[in-house]
């Protein structure tokens, strides 16, 4: 199974402003299908689109459907997002143990409740396991395309096959330890002429504290250039003053 078959459904959405946010969290996370069981606001929704932004392709895709029932026919497992513990016959597992229940030969749903009350216990049984995000105890209510880009990052992960890797764009070379030891060179000897190394018994332990920082932080060429402007220009003005 792909993250192609995972359907992302909302039970019951009572705002167009959160089906497109939800579309947009999802899209995110390269999922693509999304279904609406009996939505309360009208559908098409202009507002749907506008918050969507760039997910407009997984809202014009989108199905409707009349039942929760009828959104399930073509899935073989069923999770539910809930805050609460609820007093059903039903597994409740954290959303970090989410993936070790995912079969992959499987398409699966997850099921999502209107933003003000959630699933009721009717809808919670069409599923096999109830998945609850760990949160703030006494503020455990998520938005619900918070709730959905959540869910959509923890399924990226899983389904991530290759190793995800960023590279800088920033083109100047690291600069060399000569290039270094000739800019710590500029500064000790102008730190002495300002007699900043003093008491002399303490000059060595100083300079041996500036080396480290400047040897440390893995410099570039350009910015050990930046850096010597910006000292050669504070002692000119010093100079001057």
């Amino acid at each position: 199974m792909s993250i192609k078959n995972l359907h992302f459904i909302l039970v019951r959405p009572q705002l167009g402003e959160n089906i497109g946010s939800v579309a947009r969290a999802i899209k995110n996370f390269n999922i693509t299908k999304l279904r609406i069981v009996n939505p309360k606001c009208e559908w098409p929704n202009k507002k749907a689109i506008a918050t969507s932004v760039g997910a407009k392709d997984i809202l014009k895709t989108t199905k409707i459907y009349k039942s929760l029932e009828e959104s399930l026919d073509d899935l073989d497992l069923v999770f539910a997002s809930s805050s609460r513990i609820r007093k059903v016959n039903k597994r409740t597992i954290s959303i970090f143990d989410l993936k070790k229940k995912i079969n992959k030969k499987n398409k699966i749903g997850l099921i999502f409740g209107p933003e003000a009350s959630g699933l009721n216990n009717d809808e919670i049984n069409y599923a096999n396991y109830l998945v609850k995000i760990p949160t703030n105890k006494k503020f455990s209510s998520l938005n619900l395309s918070h709730s959905a880009i959540i869910f959509g990052f923890e399924l990226f992960k899983f389904f991530s096959k290759k190793k995800v890797n960023f590279s800088s764009t920033y083109k100047s070379a690291l600069a060399t330890k000569s290039e270094i030891n000739k800019f710590l060179n500029f500064i000790i000897y102008n730190l002495d002429k300002k007699g900043f190394l003093q008491p002399n018994h303490k000059r060595n332990s100083m300079i041996r504290n500036i080396n480290n920082i400047f040897h440390r932080i893995n410099l570039s060429e350009q910015e050990i250039r930046i850096l010597l402007g910006i000292f050669s220009t504070l002692n000119a003005f010093n100079k001057k003053t």
